[in-house]
């Protein structure tokens, strides 16, 4: 016997999500379910009616849609609310990718609209089983917003015609506006009272029992009133009686190229649509139920979805916020509700097609525009346009390119704006310099402050790819020349999840940049796969591992081992770490030379020739100008201490004709020293290269003792 497991090993996953539903349905839900099928099922009916004409479509081709959306998209979907069938913005999409196609509700019209379903869907489900359902994420809320006003203002403006009676141009927005003001003296007054008769009598109902199935009620007294008053002899147009088979295979153009390549951008734009329009449908209902949900998954359900109803007669279809709200509310505790209620709308299509021959156009029309109304979510376009500019832009040029535009190349300019909005703003990820709050707890920004003069320390606040690393790169060769004394950087780095080649080459050029500088770089907060990408490609060990440290301790381990306190003391009274508070630059009789040039000129003695000229006959004099608290944690063994401010003003008290030798930390302060015996005619004078910190690398200090 096959098992789930079994056929795991010949089918994706995804595709074998039936199996898993029925294997794990829990019975004490099946009534749920039910009760919440057969609510949707009655608003359902009507709404596949009222969108099929938004299509200019038969209107069996909707209930087909509606009945094969809503069983395969319960079974192959993930989300417990959510209901797929035919959905008014697709519905509107379709029609506009089919009329370059063919005439409305002609035959080619009709097969064309089965292709852009399986179109469609194949798309989505290739998307699923890619796992590529995390696209749908840069794809802007605004594009959805935009789109659904648009839409919402052409289903209002096409329901003019079969809600007044008249024939009107339909070429464009502003045709058909000014061909309804040309017709007002033409209306044909039964249809319109029918029309509005429904709007008012909808809201009355929404008003006093917004439970009740206001559209399904009002459309039924329509028809009733048709069949008394026999008001379809009298010019008041209607659906025509429903075909009662089940949703038959239609016999698709599936070889015909050139149809599908005129097809493929509507195909391409009502996909995309529809998979933003169910994740977002699906993040909504999951915020309430707190499902965790499976976008890859909703997308093979909506690509079969649409597979199915191109295939058996039906067309497009996408999630639906209004009936998954019902669904919810009504008590779905499973997919099998959305199953239940196809099952329910299948089973009503042939009881109530007597009555739909009597269905008035202009009651359609009036349930459209109240949806129409609804499609403009007033709240949702002011609160993007006071805050969020670049999503404003987003909207504003999707709402425009949907009335004014092709459907396709609207939405397709809205998906592909949105795309480009991203990119642009993750390849300028924010590159700041921070330094310690008041209570040297957190680093944050401080406009207030003057930079270290030797360390800045910057925040990188987004992922080192190859579209950003230009950015980032300038702006930290930018920091550095404004300010120049800095030699090191301290690079944090935890907003930086992701890094690639190009990422690195970047980081290579601002450690040379640093190292030019007679400094370094170092970093801190790695993510482990940025850290894991640095250690394969080698920059791990170009930086070196010791530039790698600990957020909590790399202030104090720069400030004590790598920065020269002389900077501090002598050259800055800028105090910007906890470490460097107690620093205190005296005054002086002679005033201490800065360091304006890096590379010394200045003759160096290695260390351990130092070492070596300390064991024979001639010694050099060797002074070292550290402050006494240094000179007292470890010292060369007969050097003396002679601070860098006391030997500038006593110069006088060193020997002459002897070889002089100074000492410091890393050679800073030995260097300015050195100069400024040079300039007082010292000719016999040099400096320990690298300081006691190279002394103290090379293990010196064991061999003579500190």
């Amino acid at each position: 016997m096959l098992t789930r497991e079994a056929l795991s090993r010949y089918f994706p996953n995804q595709l074998l999500q039936p199996i898993r539903l029925f294997q794990t349905y829990p019975r004490e839900n099946l009534r749920s379910d039910l009760i919440a099928g057969l609510t949707v099922a009655v608003i359902l009916i009507p709404q596949a009616i009222a969108f099929t004409l938004i299509a200019d479509l038969p209107v069996e081709m909707g209930l087909y849609a509606a009945v094969l959306g809503a069983v395969v998209g319960g079974l192959w979907g993930s989300a417990n609310q959510l209901h797929t069938g035919p959905a008014n913005a697709i519905s509107l999409l379709v029609a506009s990718a089919l009329v370059s196609i063919a005439e409305p509700n002609s035959s080619p019209y009709i097969l064309a609209a089965g292709m852009l379903a399986v179109m469609a869907g194949l798309f989505q489900t290739f998307l699923g089983l890619a796992r590529l359902g995390v696209l749908v994420n840069f794809v802007s809320h605004s594009v959805i917003i935009g789109f659904t006003t648009g839409a919402g203002i052409l289903i209002g403006i096409k329901q003019i015609e079969p809600l007044l009676g008249v024939t009107l141009p339909n070429s464009s927005v502003l045709a058909t506006l000014s061909g309804a003001a040309t017709q007002l003296t033409s209306v044909h007054l039964p249809t319109l009272l029918i029309g509005t008769g429904t709007i008012a009598l909808i809201l009355v109902i929404h008003k006093l029992s917004p439970k009740l199935p206001g559209p399904l009620i009002a459309m039924i007294l329509a028809s009733a009133a048709v069949f008394v008053l026999r008001l379809n002899h009298s010019g008041v147009g209607v659906i025509g009686e429903l075909p009662r088979t089940l949703p038959p295979l239609a016999d698709l153009p599936i070889f015909k190229l050139e149809l599908i390549s005129q097809l493929s951008s509507g195909a391409l734009a009502i996909a995309s649509i529809g998979l933003v329009q169910t994740a977002a449908i699906s993040r909504a209902l999951a915020a309430q139920t707190g499902q965790r949900m499976d976008n890859n998954q909703e997308f093979v359900g909506q690509g079969l979805a649409n597979i199915a109803a191109g295939l058996f007669s039906g067309y497009p279809i996408s999630a639906s916020f209004a009936r998954s709200a019902v669904n919810e509310e009504a008590g779905a505790k499973t997919p099998l509700a959305a199953l239940f209620s196809g099952v329910f709308a299948l089973l009503a299509m042939f009881a109530l097609a007597p009555l739909a021959a009597y269905l008035p156009l202009s009651a359609l029309a009036g349930v459209l525009i109240l949806t129409a109304v609804r499609l403009v979510d007033y709240k949702a376009i002011l609160r993007i346009w006071r805050g969020a500019r670049k999503d404003a832009v987003i909207l504003l040029i999707t709402l425009v390119g949907t009335l004014f535009l092709r459907l396709d190349f609207a939405v397709l300019a809205g998906i592909l704006l949105s795309f480009a909005i991203y990119i642009m703003d993750t390849s300028a990820p924010r590159v700041r310099a921070v330094m310690p709050d008041e209570d040297f707890r957190h680093f944050v920004p401080r406009v207030d402050k003057p930079q270290c003069p030797q360390l800045g320390v910057l925040e990188i606040q987004g992922d080192l790819y190859f579209g950003a690393v230009d950015h980032v790169e300038e702006s930290i060769q930018q920091h550095l020349a404004r300010n120049p004394t800095q030699r090191f950087l301290l690079l944090r780095m935890h907003n930086v999840n992701q890094i690639d080649f190009s990422g690195i080459h970047m980081l290579e050029n601002v450690v040379n940049t640093c190292r030019s500088r007679g400094g370094g770089m170092y970093m801190v907060r790695i993510k482990k796969p940025v850290l894991e990408l640095m250690k394969s490609t080698g920059f791990h060990g170009f930086l070196g591992a010791d530039h790698f440290l600990d957020e909590d301790k790399a202030i104090e381990h720069l400030f004590y081992k790598i920065l020269d306190p002389a900077v501090c003391i002598y050259e800055s009274n800028t105090r910007t770490f906890r470490e460097c508070q107690n620093l205190v630059r005296p005054d002086y009789a002679v005033e201490i030379p800065v360091m304006q040039v890096l590379q010394s000129t200045v003759d160096e003695i290695p260390p351990r020739d130092l070492w070596q000229r300390l064991h024979q006959e001639e010694l050099p004099a060797v002074f070292d100008v550290r402050e006494p608290r240094e000179y007292q944690q470890g010292h060369i063994p007969k050097a003396r201490l002679f601070p860098l401010p006391k030997l500038l003003e006593n110069y006088r008290e060193l020997p002459d004709g002897q070889q002089i030798v100074l000492v410091c930390r890393s050679g800073r302060r030995s260097t300015r020293a050195a100069r400024y015996l040079q300039s007082k005619g010292y000719n016999q004078v040099c400096v320990l290269q690298g300081g006691m910190l190279k002394w103290e690398a090379e293990g010196l200090f064991e061999a003579l003792g500190k």
